[in-house]
C-alpha cells in the first residue's frame, strides 16, 4: 500500500469503559492493544469511531484512548449491544464511506459479536484485531471468535493488519509505527 490507508477503512473501538475493563480476564493487556490500534489509526490517517455502552451509568470511555486517537475521533452512546444501534453510528459510516470496519474493544461474546455481524449483513468487510478484544471467560470468547470466522470476517493480531496498510519498509509512517509497536510490547 501507498502513503494513505485504504479508502473505506476505520477503526471502531467498543466500550473500552473502565466499569467494563475491571471485569474482564485481562482488562489492562486489551487496553494496551487498543490503545496500539487507535495510535496507528490516528497515525495512518484511519478515522476511529468509539461507542459506549450506556455513558450516563457506566462512564466514558478511557481517556487515554480518546487521547490516543485524536481530535478526529467521534463517540457514540448507545443502549443497544451493537454498535449498529448507536443513534448517528451508522450515518458516521456512510459520511466516511466505510466499507472496511477494523474493530476492537469489550465484549467479545456480546457487543463485539453482534457489531460484527450486523457488519457483515451490512456487506461490509469486517476484520477483529483479535488480541484488542476481551471477555469475562475466555471459552466464550473462543466460541464467538470462531464463529464470526465461519461467518466471513478476518481475525487478525493488531501488528498484522496496521503493518499490512503500511506495507512496505519504505512507507513514510513505517519507522513511526515500529515505534508505536515496541512501546506497546
Amino acid at each position: 500500500m501507498s502513503e494513505t490507508p485504504a479508502a473505506g477503512v476505520a477503526l471502531l473501538v467498543i466500550d473500552v469503559q473502565p466499569t467494563f475493563l475491571k471485569a474482564m480476564q485481562d482488562g489492562e493487556g486489551c487496553l494496551r492493544r487498543c490503545l496500539l490500534a487507535a495510535s496507528a489509526a490516528k497515525l495512518l490517517g484511519v478515522p476511529v469511531l468509539f461507542t459506549e455502552q450506556v455513558p450516563a451509568k457506566l462512564g466514558p470511555t478511557h481517556p487515554d484512548l480518546l487521547l490516543a486517537a485524536g481530535e478526529g475521533r467521534a463517540v457514540f452512546g448507545k443502549t443497544a449491544f451493537s454498535a449498529f444501534g448507536a443513534p448517528g453510528l451508522v450515518e458516521a459510516f456512510g459520511k466516511l464511506q466505510v466499507s472496511q470496519l477494523l474493530i476492537c474493544g469489550l465484549e467479545i461474546p456480546v457487543c463485539v459479536y453482534q457489531t460484527a455481524m450486523d457488519a457483515l449483513r451490512e456487506g461490509m468487510g469486517v476484520t477483529i484485531l483479535s488480541d484488542a478484544v476481551e471477555a469475562r471467560r475466555p471459552e466464550d470468547a473462543v466460541t464467538c471468535l470462531e464463529a464470526l470466522r465461519v461467518a466471513g470476517a478476518h481475525i487478525l493480531p493488531t501488528e498484522t493488519v496496521f503493518y499490512a496498510m503500511v506495507g512496505d519498509a519504505t512507507h513514510p509512517q513505517f519507522r513511526a509505527y515500529t515505534e508505536l509497536v515496541k512501546q506497546a510490547a
